[in-house]
């Protein structure tokens, strides 16, 4: 499907969507063992999950409508309402993520009562929050996954050992496939976490995706975020 809006729209989008009036969270589960043949993130000893850890999101600052780029190709998504509506016509079914090992299905997420981020309820599934866009469309698209549950590495437990270039493959409910390349990954503490980053306007159909890193084996919980960030290089 393809709309013509002006960039203008995806500033809405980053305004509404860092002005919920809450914070966003990502929890993150503790329990891990075994090792990895790509990652550093190697077994701690066993914990039970931990509290959700809070995300931020202060406003970020949007370009005026004179400063708009050309119309895009295809439809934005403006808000957590108008997402979940353009969600019934076309969403993300499927992730493959070669280098890593990575063909999960997906999960919706939306925010909970209590202000957070909801996360997805079993080890191997993605979730793609739906106040963001649908993978593949103008603006940055926010996948969510575990790093480790209960005791096994888990759908992004070797997020963080992505280079630059590895493609992430995401098939769609109308049949189509939008294929991103990773500009490059990094790990945040959450007290810092990149909000502007993550949810900002883009130009461009952008990714991110999110999942926890720096367990810290004293305070028996993560420390931070590790974030991968792709642009869409094909259909």
């Amino acid at each position: 499907m393809r709309g013509k809006q002006s960039d203008h729209s995806v500033s809405v989008a980053a305004r509404r969507l860092t002005t919920l009036g809450s914070v966003i969270a990502l929890a993150c589960v503790l329990t891990i063992s075994g090792s990895s043949a790509r990652t550093a993130t190697t077994a701690p000893v066993a914990a039970s999950p931990g509290p959700t850890a809070a995300i931020p999101a202060p406003a970020v600052a949007t370009p005026s409508p004179s400063a708009a780029t050309p119309a895009p190709s295809e439809p934005l998504v403006r808000s957590p309402t108008t997402a979940s509506t353009a969600a019934t016509r076309l969403a993300p079914t499927l992730i493959r993520i070669p280098a890593i090992g990575v063909n999960s299905t997906f999960v919706r997420l939306g925010i909970a009562k209590d202000g957070t981020l909801e996360v997805p309820t079993t080890a191997m599934t993605v979730g793609w929050y739906t106040g963001s866009p649908v993978p593949g469309l103008v603006g940055p698209s926010v996948i969510a996954g575990h790093v480790h549950w209960n005791g096994v590495p888990a759908v992004f437990a070797h997020l963080a050992d992505l280079g630059r270039g590895d493609l992430v493959i995401i098939s769609r409910s109308d049949g189509t496939t939008a294929t991103f390349a990773v500009d490059r990954v990094a790990t945040y503490p959450k007290t810092q976490f990149p909000t502007a980053l993550v949810y900002g306007d883009l130009a461009y159909p952008g990714l991110r995706l999110i999942t926890c890193g720096g367990f810290d084996p004293v305070a028996r919980a993560y420390e931070a975020n590790v974030i991968a960030f792709a642009t869409r290089v094909s259909t």
